[in-house]
């Protein structure tokens, strides 16, 4: 079990960043990062690696993750990896450092999904999404002023990707039951903690401030580090993501990941006959979609999405089954649940 060696989460946490990087020992870093975030903090952070004599370079992150994964494998990169951006920015961050074998620093910007501590990069095809292990942050910081002065929208979807281990966790369990995989309760009680710390603190959270974003915070990156624990994905993605990701194919992407498996995590409740009504009125306080229309999506992506999804990942067993859903059954759930009128 491999986890990161420190986490710092604070507002004005960007400024220790050069005290932080000596502490575990990284005297040189190669900065992955995209134009926005360049433009706002490449003085506070350059001033903060100068004054502990940490050296270093800028790289800017263009294109899609495979694209710029290619890119940044050829080039000269000196030190360890440090990702100052969104997910996709850290994404390829840490697939970089761990082809490169590199220690890897975490330092979002947003907090849209779990990615934040995980060691898993989400690589992009033609067609499907799939994740890989990669390697665990060294360090992770999170600064919440940064993160609170992106959309709020990028948070709400993160509130999703926390819901989502409401299904993901008794997928996992009916995985065990059915098919003798391996369950490991610790991990997967720590994930039930996450998605109860976002539900009893959603008024806060759609507040906007400070607390309730670092509460979001807090709450995916302990997501993250519980992948790290179980040694799979299985506590943080289940049937929920497998239909965002079917949504991915019919639909071209229409909205955020958060956003989609939040909507997904409310007809899974419903199959796993667990209280789907409060993931949906969670969704709906923070202010994530909750229906296909806000998603922006046809009712009909949604029913197309649901009948494939257990296709996507065949060896994943959830409550979609083998065999998936038929058609009908696929229709009779979004009404059920409010998805599509």
């Amino acid at each position: 079990m491999k986890l990161p060696e420190r986490v710092v989460i604070g507002t004005g946490a960007i400024e220790s960043l050069g005290s932080e990087l000596k502490d575990v020992g990284i005297k040189q870093v190669s900065i992955f990062t995209s134009k926005t975030p360049y433009s706002k903090y490449r003085g506070i952070i350059e001033k903060t690696l100068r004054s502990e004599n940490i050296t270093f370079q800028w790289y800017i992150v263009r294109g899609e993750v495979e694209e710029a994964i290619e890119k940044l494998e050829r080039a000269d990169i000196r030190g360890d990896i440090l990702a100052f951006g969104g997910g996709k920015v850290i994404d390829v961050g840490k697939y970089v450092a761990w082809k490169k074998k590199r220690s890897f620093v975490s330092i979002p910007t947003t907090a849209s999904h779990d990615g934040i501590a995980s060691p898993l990069v989400s690589i992009p095809t033609e067609n499907r999404r799939y994740s890989l292990f990669a390697t665990v942050p060294k360090l992770i910081l999170a600064d919440i002023e940064i993160i609170k002065t992106a959309p709020y929208r990028l948070s709400a979807s993160g509130c999703g990707d926390v819901l989502a281990k409401h299904t993901a966790v008794r997928d996992w369990r009916l995985a065990h039951l059915l098919r003798g995989e391996y369950y490991g309760e610790y991990a997967a009680s720590l994930a039930e903690v996450c998605v109860e710390r976002v539900v009893n603190h959603a008024e806060l959270i759609a507040g906007r401030g400070a607390p309730g974003i670092r509460i979001l915070v807090e709450a995916l990156i302990h997501c993250g580090v519980i992948i790290s624990i179980a040694g799979s994905s299985r506590p943080c993605s289940g049937s929920e993501h497998l239909f965002s990701h079917a949504l991915d194919l019919i639909a071209n992407r229409p909205a955020l990941h958060g956003e989609q498996v939040g909507v997904g995590t409310i007809m899974m409740a419903y199959l796993h006959g667990t209280d789907w009504k409060m993931i949906r009125d969670t969704l709906r306080e923070v202010g994530s979609p909750t229906t296909a229309e806000e998603l922006g999506v046809k009712p009909g992506a949604i029913i197309k999405a649901l009948t494939i999804a257990h296709k996507i990942r065949p060896e994943r067993y959830t409550i979609l089954g083998d065999r998936g859903i038929s058609y009908e059954a696929a229709e009779k759930l979004a009404k059920e649940t409010g998805v599509i009128p």
